[in-house]
């Protein structure tokens, strides 16, 4: 028998997959990431009534695919699969030993997680299972030239960004932030192999059960995945003078990001913060209002076409970052634009 293929796992958090993409943007990271070392992209997905959306998957259906074949359609070349009523709720302790039993049974030789809520919880756990390290919230991911996995990630609160590897243990494990990678574009008529993990029998009972659960509604558009994006910082003066922000980004049809000292502040909310514990962004147009440039934001939005900061000390580091660098008051030239905006929109 030959030697066994290298694999790339993704953990296929599908609960809400039709706005939350961070599963599909790692499996085309994870994509390139395998060409690199010859290795074959798997997703790993548990849950309960799944068995519909595999039909579809192998038929390729190309008005419902489901999760199976979104994996398959953005990069998977296998899934593993494993469905029983017991996983219809997510369960952490269930579902991390479902994830380290299947690991050491295959061997994979990454593992990738959403840096979401739940792969906050969820990632760390299988790593101490696996007794493996774990870089949480990358915001790069790359194969240096003993092809191990390069995790990129802030640290010492944000003021470095480290390259970090794992040069003995495996897995390598890593969970990276939503948006920071691009998905693929659906490919309807990619194949690749299902394969079927059953339910281990005498698995211990949940401590923990779920009594109910309610879906908050999405906002109508995510901040990561904006075209514009008007960014305010502590130079932004007020709770009051940031709120203008929210009528400028409106009238340019874009949505507001902030920085952490305002998020702490409560000029904004948390969903708002880009930034090493927020959201990593990519727009086209990103406005920096009185934002000084401390590295944990930078980081999250080096990938913008095009950025326009504004303040009135012209050796910020966002100043020197930017393609127009204006040196006035934040607030006082947001309230310019905003009038301006106005006057030239009928």
């Amino acid at each position: 028998m030959g030697e066994k293929k290298r694999a790339i796992w993704v953990f296929g958090d599908y609960r809400n997959y039709f706005q939350n993409r961070v599963t599909l943007q790692l499996l085309s990271r994870a994509k390139e990431l395998a060409a690199k070392i010859d290795a074959e992209v798997c997703a790993v997905v548990f849950g309960h009534w799944t068995d519909e959306w595999v039909g579809d998957a192998l038929s390729h259906n190309p008005t419902f695919c489901g999760v199976v074949g979104e994996s398959i359609a953005h990069g998977a070349d296998k899934v593993y699969l494993t469905d029983h009523p017991r996983l219809a709720a997510y369960s952490m302790e269930t579902y991390a030993l479902l994830m380290e039993r299947l690991a050491r049974r295959e061997g994979p030789e990454i593992i990738l997680i959403g840096a979401t809520a739940f792969g906050r919880e969820f990632a760390p756990r299988v790593a101490k299972r696996l007794g493996t390290g774990l870089t949480a919230d990358c915001i790069g991911l790359d194969i240096n030239g003993e092809g191990l996995l390069v995790q990129t990630a802030p640290s010492f609160g944000g003021n470095l960004v480290a390259e970090i590897v794992t040069p003995e243990r495996r897995p390598q494990m890593a969970t990276v932030r939503p948006g920071t990678f691009q998905e693929i574009p659906h490919d309807y008529v990619r194949k690749g192999e299902v394969k079927r993990v059953s339910m281990p029998e005498g698995l211990p009972a949940d401590r923990v059960h779920l009594i109910s659960s309610e879906r908050f509604l999405p906002r109508e558009r995510k901040l990561e995945d904006a075209n514009v994006v008007v960014c305010g910082g502590r130079g932004m003066g007020s709770r009051k003078k940031f709120a203008k922000l929210f009528e400028l980004a409106e009238l340019l049809g874009g949505e507001v990001g902030a920085t952490r000292p305002v998020v702490y502040a409560d000029w904004a909310d948390h969903d708002a913060l880009v930034g090493q514990a927020g959201k990593h962004i990519r727009p086209q147009i990103l406005f920096s209002f009185g934002i000084s440039g401390a590295i944990q934001h930078t980081a999250a939005c080096n990938d913008a076409r095009f950025v326009i900061a504004v303040n009135k000390n012209p050796n910020a580091a966002m100043m020197k970052r930017a393609d127009v660098a204006i040196v006035a008051d934040a607030s006082q030239l947001c309230t310019t634009l905003i009038q301006e905006l106005k006057r030239r929109i009928r």
